[in-house]
């Protein structure tokens, strides 16, 4: 099947089953797998363009909602840690479309850029996972006694449906302020500040603008390393904000393209739509199994996908 956008051709279920495979493991860590999928667009497929990152957006809004449904369904979506992401990632996405249009056109540029992102997120991901916090608090506690109680909810499903009950407690809200966010998960409170995480996130919608990703690939991991939030919480929420973000961005794309005829800059929505339907599938199974897989697994998957991408990359650019 030929993709004339894209320029390229290749069998349609091999669109549909990247999108399906990236986005069952990552979104479990709430990343939607655009910045894995971005690579096998840019090295199998030859997809080099700028209109490869507007595809790679396309792949999130198509995909994500699943994922983020079942979140919603589970009561593990801080809904105001989405919105705070959302105000900043936003206004950093139209900058970052302008800088990978004007600045970044040249694949060679753009790669290595790409590899530096993913291994900046990596080693974040890493330097959380070797780090051992005290015993019995914070996330890792409050991650283990979700685990136990899935466990014990595997058990006792049947039952706990037939009566009626909420067998997983929900996240609760707990305080909602300009300078402060708490909310409460397993018995461990968890907060942030919203001037930091809009600040933060600002930064990451450029990065993300540039790289064809909402942003939920390097705001996640950052979120668990270095504001020590559990990834049970923070997964629907970077989710989210990655979906509006980048429907957004592809719209912004779309706008644009008629003002660089040089440049091939708008999606590619036939090939877009078809990594999003096996994203659909995928998200919601990875949304599904996330609370049946441990937190520290989760974690070691992705940044060990993060660093050999980036890897990869960063000594493609010097050869």
């Amino acid at each position: 099947m030929y993709f004339p956008v894209a320029g390229i051709e290749v069998a349609p279920w091999i669109p549909f089953l990247a999108g399906f495979a990236v986005a069952f493991v990552c979104s479990m860590g709430g990343v939607s797998g655009a910045n894995l999928l971005l690579p096998f667009q840019v090295s199998v497929l030859g997809f080099t363009t700028p209109a490869v990152s507007a595809t790679n957006h396309l792949f999130n809004v198509v995909g994500i909602p699943s994922g983020v449904y079942r979140y919603i369904r589970e009561g593990r979506m801080v809904w105001p840690l989405t919105w705070m992401m959302i105000v900043g990632t936003i206004p950093g996405v139209f900058l970052g479309v302008f800088a990978r249009v004007h600045y970044l056109p040249d694949p060679a540029a753009f790669k290595f850029f790409a590899g530096l992102v993913l291994l900046y997120i990596g080693v974040v991901m890493v330097r959380s996972l070797l780090k051992k916090p005290a015993p019995g608090t914070g996330a890792k506690s409050a991650e283990r006694r979700f685990q136990e109680l899935v466990s014990e909810f595997r058990k006792t499903a049947a039952t706990a449906q037939e009566e009626g009950k909420t067998a997983l407690p929900r996240t609760e809200v707990k305080q909602f302020s300009l300078t402060r966010m708490e909310y409460a998960f397993y018995g461990e409170s968890f907060a942030v500040n919203p001037v930091i995480i809009i600040s933060f996130s600002a930064l990451v919608g450029i990065v993300g603008g540039i790289y064809g990703i909402g942003g939920g690939a390097i705001i996640a991991p950052v979120f668990v390393a270095m504001f020590h939030l559990p990834v049970y919480t923070i997964a629907g929420a970077c989710l989210m904000g990655t979906f509006l973000t980048s429907l957004t961005a592809v719209v912004f794309y779309q706008v644009i393209a008629p003002f660089y005829p040089h440049l091939v800059v708008a999606p590619d929505w036939l090939l877009g739509v078809l990594f999003g339907f096996g994203g659909v599938v995928g998200m919601y199974l990875g949304a599904r199994a996330q609370k049946f897989v441990p937190a520290d697994i989760i974690k070691w998957l992705l940044a060990f996908i993060l660093i050999s991408t980036a890897l990869r990359y960063v000594v493609q650019f010097f050869y």
